[in-house]
């Protein structure tokens, strides 16, 4: 099993910027890839990024936030983030972690595991 605690979530301006961290544990060796993936009220939830947990080497992004949102990792912390620029209103919604022994990129229902999630509220 991996456990998955997000944080960083809060309250912002448009324009501007907050990083949110996801926590590993747990059999963290099992993970290739992770992702984040955000809800909004009345909404479905939807992709945001993903990157593959063993080197980073690949990431994936929504058209939506592409050049706006960063994501990263640091397997020694076992900790995954989302850096968030540009803050746009849209961009409200509860922000989720997800991790999986294989990489489904965008397909949110093939993760195994996912976190809590973290509230963004981005006003205008």
């Amino acid at each position: 099993q991996v456990q998955l605690v997000e944080s960083g979530g809060g309250l912002v301006q448009a324009g501007g910027s907050l990083r949110l961290s996801c926590a590993a544990s747990g059999r963290t060796f099992s993970i290739y890839g992770m992702g984040w993936f955000r809800q909004a009220p009345g909404k479905e939830r939807e992709f945001v990024a993903a990157i593959r947990w063993s080197d980073g080497a690949n990431t994936y992004y929504a058209d939506s936030v592409k050049g706006r949102f960063t994501i990263s990792r640091d397997n020694a912390k076992n900790t995954l983030y989302l850096q968030m620029n540009s803050l746009k209103p849209e961009d409200t919604a509860v922000y989720y972690c997800a991790a999986d022994r294989q990489f489904p990129i965008a397909s949110g229902d093939e993760y195994d595991y996912w976190g809590q999630g973290t509230q963004v509220t981005v006003s205008s």
